[in-house]
């Protein structure tokens, strides 16, 4: 993928990506999360989501539930959007690996986020965690906030739901290494 995916969101994320770029910085590799399979991740919240309210709105019709009807709505609700929630900020996020660093950009909720990890500050092995269907994750660097959306739970920091990740690990490789993998984006 030469390109952005064309989105509504392409224009803020080229432009954030060319403030991100240092003079003379080459890309090796850019990509976006696949927003698709992560909004599959959580599809479980929808088989819990789409139950709750219906019968929640079953319980408001019968008038069981009086004026707990509003905040049982919106946990369902917030159920049933939260994979949707997670697409979108995906379509908001580009992934780079350049011949000095690896950059998180994101445009996300007109916040515009610049992560980035050189290379000395990158683990000595990488993580790929497989989540299936060819998309995994792959953690470069250990000890990071928790807050972030792109690291897990212990700390592990990296490109989230990312297609080929091995490859990608490769390339991630071969730049730190100093050699130049055939770009192939």
């Amino acid at each position: 993928m030469d390109e952005i995916r064309a989105t509504l969101f392409s224009a803020g994320l080229r432009r954030l990506r060319g403030e991100a770029l240092q003079d003379g910085e080459k890309v090796l590799w850019q990509s976006q999360p696949d927003g698709i399979a992560r909004m599959l991740m959580w599809r479980f919240l929808w088989w819990i989501g789409f139950p709750w309210l219906l019968l929640t709105v079953i319980a408001i019709r019968n008038d069981w539930i009086g004026q707990a009807a509003q905040p049982l709505a919106m946990v369902g609700i917030a159920m049933v959007a939260a994979p949707l929630v997670m697409l979108l900020q995906d379509l908001q996020t580009l992934y780079l690996i350049t011949d000095r660093r690896a950059l998180i950009l994101r445009t996300a909720w007109g916040r515009r986020v610049i992560g980035q990890t050189s290379f000395k500050a990158m683990d000595a092995i990488f993580e790929i965690l497989d989540i299936g269907g060819g998309v995994g994750h792959l953690n470069f660097a250990s000890g990071r906030s928790t807050r972030s959306p792109d690291t897990d739970y212990t700390g592990r920091y990296g490109f989230r739901c990312v297609r080929n990740a091995p490859r990608v690990r490769d390339i991630l490789e071969g730049a730190r290494a100093g050699t130049r993998p055939r770009s192939r984006t």
